[in-house]
């Protein structure tokens, strides 16, 4: 094991993993083909499937004021490039317009990275660097073999006590007593730590100007209602409510919706809706629908909303739905007459007894049942709880509210921001405070394990980068690896950069899962739940884990000794520090991967379009077609957290070896990221505006976090090769970095998530807030024509309480012989 280290001289090693450059060419080469054939095929498709890569311009208002992209096979990327932030801003909010700011941000912090580090970095680098070795021990005893606890020939390691006391007499290796290049590490660590939180302020000042701006002009009911929660049982009615917000003298209350047990009523909805969708399987049963050719401009997945119950005389186009005529006129079913499906039923003592009954009646009748009790449960007055929305009469009041202290009392009347109606998830609304705390601590206590899990799933992974791991295990595949150079640069680069990227994928599924399941009041605090809990494990399983382990060819040893390696912090922290410098190769060959080989994909929608033919064989009724060829939903927990991982990995190598290649593919990746996800959100995928911009704080935050990991990496650098008072000299811009933390906290983060006084539009023009009328302005009515279009005019009340009972959609045949949606 310690020639993974040190060869027979005792000289130190690296793997060659991490030096030869066949690995970067040859993965390099696969990703910028793979990513070659995809965008080809996407320029190909684009004009060709419309309904799919334009199903956003073609669906909302709020897009409708974009250019039209035209059909030509490159002619769209300048059309795309020349969009300007304005008009980002007015058509797909200030979600898209915060997420695509931070790529815009990323692309200069590293062009300034790129820059110093080929110009002074790289030069320096390439004629000190080959002095820049790590101490070896006095004795036979390798470092790498301390840093486990076992010995060279594979017995027991030294005594803690000596292996601590050779270790701290390490003296650095090198050729001449000059090591003034050491300097670079401090002179950079503080200007790039410095360029990074100016370019965080400067675009959090405008962030916070254009969204004061944005949310400031608008009055709708959203911007007028504010979330009471911790409501005392003696305040718990609708008139009590309102008489005691007035007497604040806050503003005159228009609405009090005070939320109440609607479990059972819910769940009635709930069940009708399964019985619905089993009538309309019997109907399609009956009727024996088939598939016909559908217009090809319609694929694969990208269609209107669902259409509901229509009048068998409307008009028809290829707007009117999946069921109905295409351009072409053919139909997308074609019915003929069956005999009526049969249903077993199960009665009498412990249900054993049964009976086949004709579905569509059984069914249908149940479906009466359930509609009359519904009816009967909307007319019930249920128990209330101690959660409100209260409408104010002005946005000034409501703002007033949610900055107050309401009540004496802790853990009362406590005045949150509302979401939007068709944000709030209703079901939660009457979850206790004790459920939703149990609810939360149970999660993270499932995270904490999940965790761990990721954390030795990592370990194989990780032994891949090393043949030596391999060899341990499956000689046999090692000797192979040996023989055949370039399947072990695949092998060692290729497929654990592929291995991260889908585990990458995959795991947000299971986090966006148990973000849903911890009771949280609206979608909007669901997605930043999600991009938080996204962000730690990218952060924490896939960097810092990954980290320790990437460069530890024997990791079983490392945990034998566990307990040795954590009481000796010197040999942990050299495990750290040669683990930061062997991975850059491993973390360009990330990067290279998911900025040239994996981003043309998503222009694709490649997941979508491979999904589609498996869900479309569990489709039967006209309700799971329509439902089935939704547009992709794009979701900012997806995306961000790796976004952010790439960004801090490319902070912590800015200064060591190598810095170069990760400055340049990062570039390139955010580059390459800023118009992919620019087209995805202006014209192909449907994407809510929930959460108004907060997001921006937990980019801040992220980024503060790299800057440490940055600087305490650094330091460690240079302690471990004996540059003690340079290394102190990096304390001081710690303590700064994590004291700007607390100041941004403070005094920026407020500003993200309330709107000031002075940025409302009733504001005096003559105090010098409102100078004139930006394009942004004339383009969307002061703001009023963006965000929440669908939501003017409705009410913060359950659906549960008002929605229409609607009827089966059956398709039948017109006049002409076309298919419609009718009732059933």
């Amino acid at each position: 094991m310690a020639d993974v280290w040190f060869n027979k001289d005792n000289n130190h090693k690296v793997d060659d993993q991490t030096k030869s450059p066949r690995d970067l060419i040859t993965q390099s080469v696969i990703s910028v083909a793979f990513g070659l054939i995809a965008f080809l095929t996407f320029c190909w498709l684009r004009p060709r499937w419309t309904g799919l890569y334009a199903a956003r311009k073609r669906q909302k208002n709020a897009a409708s004021r974009l250019p039209d992209l035209p059909d030509t096979f490159f002619g769209w990327i300048p059309v795309l490039y020349n969009i300007s932030e304005d008009q980002v801003l007015a058509s797909a909010g200030l979600d898209a317009f915060v997420f695509l700011a931070f790529f815009k941000m990323a692309i200069k912090f590293l062009a300034i990275v790129f820059f110093f580090t080929l110009t002074v970095i790289y030069p320096i680098h390439k004629t000190f660097g080959g002095n820049e070795h790590y101490p070896k021990p006095g004795n036979a005893t390798s470092i790498d073999a301390a840093a486990f606890g076992i010995g060279r020939d594979g017995g027991s390691a030294p005594s803690i006590d000596s292996k601590a006391h050779t270790v701290m007499n390490l003296r650095p290796h090198t050729d001449g007593p000059n090591t003034n290049y050491l300097w670079i590490y401090v002179i950079f660590v503080y200007f790039f730590t410095l360029v990074a939180l100016y370019l965080t302020i400067t675009e959090t000042k405008r962030i916070i100007r254009i969204r004061q701006s944005f949310l400031g002009t608008q009055s709708s009911v959203t911007d007028r209602t504010i979330r009471l929660s911790g409501i005392p049982p003696n305040l718990q009615s609708e008139e009590k409510l309102k008489e005691t917000i007035e007497h604040l003298e806050i503003g005159r209350v228009e609405s009090v919706m005070l939320c109440r047990d609607w479990r059972e009523l819910d769940d009635l909805l709930a069940e009708r809706m399964t019985v619905l969708r089993r009538l309309e399987e019997s109907w399609t049963v009956h009727l024996g629908y088939r598939r016909v050719e559908r217009n090809l401009e319609s694929l694969p997945i990208a269609q209107p909303p669902p259409p509901g119950p229509v009048d068998e005389h409307q008009d028809e186009d290829e707007q009117s739905g999946l069921l109905g005529t295409t351009g072409n006129g053919q139909s997308h079913v074609t019915p003929w007459v069956r005999d009526r499906p049969m249903t077993r039923i199960w009665f009498g003592f412990l249900n054993l007894q049964n009976r086949w009954i004709d579905a569509i009646d059984y069914y249908e009748e149940k479906l009466r049942k359930l509609d009359d009790r519904i009816r009967a449960a909307r007319k019930k007055d249920f128990k209330s709880t101690a959660l409100a929305f209260v409408t104010l009469d002005s946005t000034a009041a409501c703002q007033m509210a949610v900055q107050a202290i309401m009540d004496p009392e802790p853990m009362q009347l406590l005045a949150n921001l509302a979401p939007a109606p068709a944000d709030v998830v209703w079901r939660n609304t009457y979850l206790s405070r004790t459920n939703r705390m149990l609810r939360s601590w149970s999660i993270t206590a499932i995270i904490i394990v999940l965790t761990v899990f990721w954390s030795i799933l990592l370990i194989p992974l990780a032994g891949l980068l090393n043949v030596d791991s391999i060899h341990k295990f499956l000689p046999l595949l090692a000797d192979f690896l040996e023989s055949h150079p370039i399947t072990k640069s695949l092998v060692q680069t290729g497929l654990p950069t592929l291995l991260i990227s889908l585990l990458n994928v995959l795991v947000p599924y299971l986090y966006n899962w148990l973000a849903n399941l911890q009771g949280m009041i609206s979608q909007g605090d669901v997605e930043l739940s999600v991009i938080r809990k996204n962000f730690f494990f990218t952060f924490f399983n896939l960097f810092i884990v990954f980290t320790i382990f990437g460069t530890a060819s024997n990791a079983y040893g490392f945990f034998e000794r566990v307990g040795d390696s954590l009481k000796d912090t010197t040999s942990l922290a050299y495990i750290l520090a040669n683990s930061l410098k062997a991975l850059g190769p491993f973390y360009t060959n990330l990067i290279i991967l998911q900025g040239l080989g994996l981003f043309p994909f998503r222009l694709l929608e490649f997941g979508s379009v491979a999904l589609y033919p498996i869900s479309l064989i569990g489709a039967k009724t006209p309700r799971d077609y329509a439902e089935l060829v939704q547009p992709p939903v794009f979701s900012y927990g997806f995306y961000l957290p790796q976004t952010l991982l790439i960004f801090i990995i490319c902070i912590v190598y800015s200064v060591l070896p190598n810095a170069e290649l990760v400055a340049l593919f990062g570039l390139i990746y955010f580059i390459i990221g800023n118009h992919i996800y620019k087209y995805q959100l202006l014209y192909a995928m449907d994407h809510r505006q929930h959460s108004t911009g907060k997001a921006w704080t937990i980019i801040c935050n992220s980024v503060v976090i790299g800057l440490v990991v940055f600087q305490l990496a650094m330091a460690g650098q240079l302690a471990l090769q004996m540059a003690i008072k340079r290394s102190i000299l990096i304390l001081p811009l710690l303590i700064g970095t994590i004291w700007f933390s607390y100041f941004f906290s403070r005094t920026y983060a407020p500003l993200m998530k309330f709107i000031a006084l002075r940025s409302l539009h009733d504001a005096d023009p003559e105090d010098g807030l409102l100078l004139g009328e930006s394009r942004y302005d004339s383009e969307t009515n002061h703001g009023v024509a963006v965000d929440d279009d669908a939501e003017t005019g409705l009410r913060f009340i359950n659906p549960s309480l008002i929605i229409p009972l609607e009827d089966a959609w059956i398709a039948a045949n017109g006049a002409n012989g076309s298919n419609h949606v009718v009732d059933g």
